[in-house]
C-alpha cells in the first residue's frame, strides 16, 4: 500500500499540514466543515498513521511488570525471562520499562507475595503466568477496578476477561500427546499420566492437558483399548518420588507409555535409567537442556515445544501494541506446538529456532 503522508492529505483538503494534523489529533479549532472534508479524504486515501513515529514522539514513559517463576527453580522459566527481556529491549525506544517479580513455582504463598508487590508498583500493565488458580483471583478482581490491563501466558484463565492471553492451547497438546501414543503403540496399552510437583486442582493448564489426552482416546473409540493410569508425584521428597513410581511401576507391568504434563519428562527418564526400564516410551514437554539430554539418548520419545520464548515476548508486545500504539489486539494468539524427536532436534539448534520463533 502507498504511504499516504499528512501533507499529501493537507494538499487534496487545500489546508495546512497543521490543520490535518489537529483533526488527526482531536485539538480543535478547526471548522466542522473541514473538519468533515478532511475526515472524508483521510477515508478515500486509507490513511493510516505512522504509529511508531508517534509513540517516539510522545514524552509519556510506560511501566509494566512482568510476572512470571523464577529460573532458579525450574529451567523452564529461563525462556519466558529472554522472551521478556528481549521485548522490553525493543520497547526501550518508546518509554517502556518492564520490571521482573520472579517468584517460586512450587509455592503459592511466594506467588501471592511477588504479585502484591507487582500491585504496589501500580504498573500500566502486567504480563503473568496465573499458574495458581485459587490465588490468583483476587488479583484479577483488583487490576479489574484499577484499569491495569494484564495478559496472560502459559496458563489460560479466559473467566476474568484479561487483555489476551499468549501461549499453546493446552488440550489440543493433550490431543497431540494422544495421537503420538495412538501410532506409537495402535495395538493399545497402558498410559500412565504424570503430575509432577504440582496441584492438580489449582492448576487449569495440567487438567486440560490431561483431559485432551483422554478425550483423544474416546472420540476415536480407543478408550476400552487403553488403560489410563494417573499420578501426582512428589518430586521434592525424592525418596517419595521413587517409592511412588516404584509402586506404579509393579502394579502395572503392562505400562508402555508415560505422559508427562510439565517439563519434568527427564526425571521419569532419569528413574527409567536408574531401574534399567527402557520398554516404556515418554512423551513429554519443552526443551529444557536435560529433557535434550534424554532425548538425544533415546530415553525420551517426543517433546511438545510449546515455545515459552516466544510467550514472554509476545506477551510484552501485546501490552506495548495496546498501550503505546494504541491497536487493536487479539484476546488469544495460539502458538504452534512443535514435535520434537531426537531425529530433528538439530534443525531447531542449528537454524536458533528456540531462540527466534516469534
Amino acid at each position: 500500500m502507498k504511504n499516504i503522508r499528512i501533507k499529501d492529505i493537507a494538499a487534496k483538503a487545500k489546508v495546512s499540514a497543521g490543520t490535518v494534523d489537529r483533526v488527526l489529533h482531536d485539538r480543535g479549532n478547526v471548522s466542522e466543515k473541514v473538519k468533515e472534508r478532511i475526515l472524508k479524504i483521510i477515508e478515500e486515501m486509507n490513511y493510516e498513521p505512522n504509529l511508531m513515529a508517534r509513540a517516539l514522539g510522545t514524552k509519556k514513559e510506560y511501566h509494566f511488570v512482568a510476572l512470571i517463576g523464577d529460573p532458579r527453580y525450574d529451567a523452564y522459566w529461563l525462556d519466558p525471562k529472554a522472551g521478556i527481556q528481549k521485548a522490553a529491549k525493543e520497547a526501550r525506544q518508546y518509554g517502556v520499562k518492564v520490571t521482573l517479580c520472579m517468584f517460586n513455582p512450587y509455592d503459592a504463598t511466594s506467588f501471592v507475595k511477588k504479585a502484591e508487590e507487582a500491585s504496589k508498583l501500580n504498573p500500566d500493565g502486567i504480563l503473568l503466568a496465573p499458574m495458581f488458580y485459587r490465588e490468583v483471583l483476587p488479583f484479577f478482581e483488583a487490576w479489574k477496578k484499577q484499569e491495569i490491563p494484564f495478559v496472560l501466558f502459559n496458563t489460560q484463565i479466559a473467566e476474568f476477561d484479561p487483555l489476551s492471553y499468549i501461549g499453546q492451547d493446552s488440550y489440543q497438546s493433550g490431543q497431540v500427546a494422544g495421537k503420538l501414543i495412538h501410532y506409537g503403540q495402535p495395538q493399545g496399552s497402558s498410559i500412565l499420566i504424570a503430575h509432577i510437583d504440582e496441584e492438580i486442582s489449582n492448576s487449569a493448564h495440567l487438567t486440560k492437558k490431561e483431559q485432551g489426552l483422554r478425550n483423544y482416546f474416546i472420540q476415536n473409540n480407543l478408550d476400552h483399548q487403553y488403560e489410563i493410569i494417573k499420578a501426582e508425584l512428589n518430586l521434592r521428597n525424592y525418596a517419595m518420588f521413587v517409592e511412588q513410581l516404584d509402586s506404579i511401576f509393579e502394579s502395572n507391568p503392562q505400562l508402555q507409555f508415560c505422559f508427562v504434563t510439565t517439563s519434568k519428562a527427564f526425571e521419569i527418564a532419569k528413574y527409567f535409567e536408574q531401574k534399567f526400564i527402557n520398554h516404556i516410551r515418554i512423551v513429554g514437554y519443552d526443551l529444557i537442556p536435560q529433557n535434550l539430554h534424554y532425548l538425544n539418548k533415546g530415553a525420551i520419545s517426543f517433546l511438545i515445544n510449546q515455545n515459552p520464548l516466544g510467550q514472554g515476548y509476545w506477551g510484552i508486545n501485546q501490552l506495548v501494541n495496546h498501550l503505546v500504539f494504541k491497536k487493536e489486539i487479539s484476546a488469544i494468539k495460539f502458538l504452534p506446538l512443535d514435535i520434537v524427536t531426537k531425529e530433528n532436534l538439530n534443525y531447531y539448534i542449528e537454524d536458533s529456532m528456540l531462540y527466534n520463533r516469534f
